[in-house]
């Protein structure tokens, strides 16, 4: 996704002290779309729900935009302490009595033929900022009663002494300000004011975020816009909904319709109180459903609502949604794979949600965290262990590629139905391997579809190449190692058992075994009039010798 971006992966970059919102003015009308929705999940300010480990992924990049509920004076520039003040010396007297309270010296000061007010210091700071910064009202009245003109200078940054005051909330200087004629709608350089005219953040907007209700209602019965926006596409009613502010919200609700589309098309649910409001035939034509944020976010309650009011656990994002991440999700069941959230998971699941619906499947991505829990589950609600990725083809399961380093999981998978006799398919057989072919194939331009002798060979599995061959023999009969699989087994003198394993013939008892596993099933095992020993070995539990000393016993 381009320019800022509003993913969140797990290592979103801090927020700078002294955001440009600049950088914002160019976002798309899906940037801004996805940065509505995913604030409506946000609780309050200060109380976001924390960063998922792993959350999320390059996919899309992490920098993070501003929240359009906070207020903009929360990025003013830090006053100039009397560090910064020094600049190689002692802070300026007058300063330094104004940071203190000292009305007496700063009256004094103020009354000294030789000072001059209007003569900011080096940061182009003022005695009246220093007083609006640290809530000194009465130095304030002070120094605004010995140079009246100085109530609307600005700083470097084009700050007022009023939103100096503002952003601090130093209502006592607010007010000496105020009564001594400072303008409320003088914006600093990055058009905001007071009360945030600047960048289309309305006095109304503020009153929501502060979860006003008082306000709301004085604002609007002296004619503010309940409908009007600010530049990211916000509504009040959004605005309330995204900071959870339930007061704000039902008295927006009288007001004003619901499902009202934003700039994108986006509505203003996702909390309870608005899911009876909200339609949801409006919900999916934006392409993307509440669900997938409160799966990405780990919003495990939210999750939780929206499944009971409804939502379509199987909605999938759009292609224009989908295609903002690298994978191409497009299940919220995906979202909590991939944040290894297991509760959420196991909820989707139970209501409903297909494993199999992502291009890359969701087993693929618990696999590769070895993550037997979620895999587990997935397997148990019918994932797909055989499937393949169309954009990477392989000539056996891929889900394999991410779980041969854990033996434990990837004998899970061929105990539950992984294709074993696929992994030695190989067209050269006994003769000589051409290197490892990434080349793309000339009909069609797909790549061509990898070998497991290929994929084993690559260094970071191949040490592991002997005990992974040694697991596939026993979920397979007659095969013939090729000329690749041999040399690896070459490569380590303790392996030559293993390719005493794999010479015919197989011993009778494995044949046996696939065949009436082939037959019954692995699920109707149990009910086999078989001992015990002899149905462990079937399911691969048991090794060969002790089922054949139990068959004996048994015959």
């Amino acid at each position: 996704m381009a320019a800022p971006s509003i993913s969140h992966s797990g290592s979103s970059a801090p927020v700078p002290a002294f955001e440009d919102y600049s950088l914002y003015s160019n976002l798309s009308d899906h940037e801004l779309m996805q940065l509505a929705i995913e604030r409506s999940l946000t609780d309050t300010r200060g109380n976001a729900a924390p960063e998922a480990p792993n959350y999320s992924s390059p996919n899309p990049p992490c920098e993070k935009p501003p929240d359009p509920y906070v207020p903009l004076f929360v990025f003013l520039p830090l006053v100039v302490s009397a560090e910064s003040n020094k600049q190689g010396g002692a802070e300026e007297p007058l300063f330094q009595a104004v940071r203190a309270g000292d009305v007496s010296t700063v009256k004094a000061l103020a009354t000294l033929p030789n000072t001059n007010l209007m003569l900011p210091s080096k940061p182009g700071w003022l005695a009246i900022h220093q007083a609006a910064w640290y809530g000194q009202d009465g130095c304030l009245r002070v120094l605004l009663s010995a140079q009246p003109g100085m109530v609307n200078k600005r700083t470097e940054r084009g700050e007022s002494a009023l939103m100096v005051a503002v952003g601090k909330e130093q209502l006592r200087c607010v007010q000496v300000l105020l009564e001594s004629g400072a303008d409320p709608d003088i914006p600093n350089y990055d058009r905001e004011t007071p009360l945030y005219k600047g960048r289309g953040w309305t006095a109304l907007q503020e009153a929501v975020g502060q979860n006003n209700v008082e306000i709301c209602e004085m604002l609007l019965k002296a004619g503010a816009k309940h409908d009007l926006k600010n530049v990211y596409g916000i509504s009040p009613l959004f605005t309330a909904a995204q900071s959870g502010h339930v007061a704000a919200l039902r008295f927006l609700l009288k007001h004003a319709d619901a499902n009202k589309p934003g700039k994108t098309g986006l509505l203003p649910l996702i909390v309870s109180l608005l899911i009876q409001s909200t339609s949801k035939a409006r919900v999916r034509r934006t392409g993307i459903s509440p669900l997938h944020l409160a799966a990405e976010r780990n919003r495990d309650e939210v999750l939780e609502i929206l499944m009971e009011a409804g939502f379509d656990v199987n909605a999938q994002l759009s292609e224009e949604w989908s295609k903002l991440y690298e994978d191409r999700r497009s299940t919220a069941l995906y979202f909590s794979v991939f944040n290894n959230n297991i509760e959420a998971v196991r909820s989707l699941l139970a209501a409903g949600a297909n494993p199999n619906l992502d291009l890359f499947r969701p087993l693929m991505v618990a696999a590769r965290h070895c993550c037997i829990q979620t895999v587990t589950l997935l397997v148990e609600h019918g994932a797909d262990i055989n499937a393949c990725i169309p954009t990477h083809p392989t000539t056996f399961p891929a889900v394999y590629m991410f779980s041969m380093k854990y033996l434990p999981l990837f004998k899970y998978l061929l105990d539950h139905g992984g294709h074993a006799l696929s992994c030695f398919t190989c067209v050269y057989g006994n003769g000589p391997h051409p290197p490892i072919n990434t080349a793309r194939s000339e009909r069609g331009g797909l790549p061509q579809a990898s070998r497991f002798c290929e994929m084993i060979s690559a260094s970071s599995i191949s040490r592991w190449a002997g005990p992974i061959i040694d697991i596939l023999l026993d979920y397979v009969g007659h095969v013939t190692l090729c000329s690749r699989l041999m040399e690896h087994l070459n490569s380590y003198s303790d392996w030559s058992v293993i390719k005493e394993k794999a010479a015919p013939p197989r011993p009778l008892l494995q044949l046996c075994r696939l065949q009436i596993l082939q037959l019954v099933g692995r699920r109707r095992l149990n009910k086999l009039p078989l001992p015990a020993s002899l149905i462990r070995f079937l399911k691969h539990q048991q090794g060969a010798e002790e089922a054949a000393e139990a068959g004996a016993e048994a015959s």
